[in-house]
């Protein structure tokens, strides 16, 4: 990260330089650092420029201009949403920002960052990755500026996109510029060309000309080009959409890493801590996961409003018991250690060593839970209920927790009883994390969830096991207000039901159309691009308030913003004191 820090190598140069958003933090659960290590089990010199100050060129040259390429990436979460709130308010903190203050990521920080490296050493190639450039590889909804925007490729100017889990998309970049090779064609990336292969068999998508502009027309070409996306997602299909005269050519999904591969990735030499640059100033994410260990990739789930299908895919690679039980050694022999695995998990935590069953490989079919569990998913849940219990007996470690949160509608697959009683008895730090969304039909049938009926049989089922393991622990449940599909009736609903079971919901999050998921699709749209039918959108900051207050009526913060949501859906009925009141006067 430093010039001395070269000096002490014998670098006088680096072969690759990554630019992150995010403060540097050695540890597998951060992308720089996985690509980082990565490139440099392959031999290559890598720097790392972490939070660079945007508006100096300067800092951009602290390690010299890089002999291969740039790899710029905003960091792990969108940088918009890092700097704002949904309701476009300023955030007080980021999590990955050393003491966590806010204030030093861009935003749009993909195309600023590009823009410097360009000025900081011209001619050097620059190669987009991260969730943000990944999830903007094509025209997309930007929420912000409320229009239709350009892929980011042209709109940053960088040669390529690496789109997804990258390795193996940038280790093939990096051979290839490192023999003096050229960058077409490579699988997991996308590019900008001036012509394409009509005889190639590309599919073609709406052009960015026929879906920006905001009239019932665009809308209609942006909902088929949501719908083509959605239907060939991981399909060895290359999409292409015109742009003026060129064209953004998105290539196949590059193979994912095999068991062995991810094994081997994050058997690699990392401190687990952050730079020591940042001394004593904390930060706030590596706090929460500096003892956690990743299990798996990737989430069938195929939620409408959720970017994790779309950036890690739908196949899930698990690592090897083996494994993950000496990354749990290796952390239990640190000094900082005390015997606690804060999260043995992965996007989903009981998602470990299922896989789609199916001879000839996973289909299109964006979600193997949704409207039911896949009759080819071999979801055993026994695999994962062994894993805990070999974690727990390991020497030196008191507890192992699952804070990552699960499926509850996995549960009822094979082996989910066993797995969610050793859960219950042994791996809950107080809290269990669980998403049910919504408790409406047709708004949970936007959102691609489970209906209220498996939800209801699962807290059921929660209940008997307290009881019988004489637990207290609680449900920490996430809830979203203002999806696309959910009036203000709805959410009434939702609150009664809430309040019937006794439940008094602490995650809210305000719906965000993330680009490329399908919810974004039916925000800006008006329509569910599967089904084309009319969905109802909480578009105002003012009906957002008002859906967000009724999932929170039982806070008196909200009780006169629940009152007027009320009184607007003429249910004044439910103002007052009685037992169906969701709101006193």
């Amino acid at each position: 990260m430093t010039r001395a820090e070269m000096d002490a190598r014998g670098w006088d140069l680096c072969d690759i330089i990554l630019v992150t958003g995010d403060a540097y933090v050695d540890h597998p659960a951060f992308g720089p650092a996985l690509i980082g290590r990565f490139l440099e089990s392959l031999g290559y010199r890598v720097g790392v420029i972490a939070r660079p100050d945007y508006t100096s060129v300067a800092a951009f040259q602290v390690l010299g201009a890089p002999r291969l390429f740039w790899g710029v990436s905003a960091g792990n979460l969108d940088s918009n949403l890092a700097r704002l709130t949904v309701m476009r308010k300023i955030r007080r903190d980021d999590p990955y920002a050393p003491g966590g203050i806010s204030g030093g990521r861009p935003a749009n920080a993909s195309i600023v960052y590009t823009s410097r490296v360009r000025q900081a050493a011209k001619g050097v190639p620059v190669i987009l990755g991260g969730l943000e450039a990944s999830l903007r590889r094509w025209a997309y909804y930007d929420y912000w500026t409320d229009r239709v925007r350009r892929s980011i490729l042209p709109d940053a100017k960088a040669d390529l996109i690496a789109y997804g889990m990258a390795e193996r998309s940038v280790a093939e970049i990096a051979a290839r510029l490192r023999d003096g090779r050229d960058l077409h064609g490579i699988p997991g990336t996308a590019e900008m060309v001036s012509q394409v292969d009509s005889a190639a068999g590309w599919v073609e998508l709406p052009s960015f000309e026929e879906v920006a502009p905001p009239t019932e027309e665009g809308r209609a070409a942006y909902a088929r080009m949501a719908l083509q996306i959605h239907q060939r997602a991981g399909s060895p299909e290359t999409l292409v959409q015109k742009h003026g005269p060129r064209w953004v050519v998105v290539h196949p999904p590059a193979a994912p890493l095999t068991p062995a591969a991810l094994d081997k990735l994050y058997t690699l030499p990392f401190t687990r801590k952050p730079h020591p640059a940042y001394g004593n100033n904390r930060i706030p994410a590596y706090d929460m996961i500096r003892d956690s260990i990743t299990t798996h990739r990737g989430c069938y789930g195929g939620c409408a409003f959720c970017a994790i299908g779309a950036h890690q895919g739908k196949t899930i690679i698990s690592r090897s018991v083996a494994a993950i039980l000496d990354e749990i050694k290796r952390c239990s022999a640190m000094p900082d250690f005390h015997g606690t695995i804060s999260d043995l998990g992965g996007p989903t935590a009981n998602m470990y060593g299922t896989s789609c069953g199916r001879p000839e490989g996973p289909c299109a079919r964006a979600s193997c839970l949704y409207p039911e569990v896949c009759s080819s998913l071999k979801a055993d849940q026994r695999l994962a209920r062994d894993l805990l219990v070999a974690a727990r007996k390991m020497p030196g470690i008191r507890h192992v927790f699952v804070t990552s949160g699960i499926r509850f509608d996995l549960l009822e697959a094979t082996g989910g009883a066993e797995y969610f009683d050793e859960l219950v008895r042994h791996h809950i730090c107080g809290r269990l994390k669980i998403a049910p969304e919504h408790g409406v039909p047709q708004v949970l049938a936007a959102m691609r969830k489970p209906p209220p009926e498996k939800y209801r049989r699962f807290v059921e089922h929660w209940a008997a096991l307290q009881r019988r393991h004489a637990r207290h622990d609680q449900l920490n449940e996430y809830y979203i207000s203002g999806h696309p599909g959910c009036s203000l009736a709805d959410m009434i609903e939702l609150a009664r039901m809430l309040k019937r079971m006794g439940i008094r919901p602490e995650q809210v999050q305000d719906f965000y159309p993330v680009p490329l998921s399908l919810a974004a699709a039916m925000y800006y749209t008006g329509k569910d691009p599967l089904t084309g039918e009319s969905v109802a959108v909480a578009r105002t900051d003012r009906e957002k308030n008002l859906q967000r207050a009724l999932l929170l009526c039982h806070l008196p913060e909200y009780h006169s913003k629940a009152r007027e949501a009320l009184r607007e859906a003429g249910r004044s009925d439910l103002i007052g004191r009685g037992p169906e009141a969701l709101v006193p006067p």
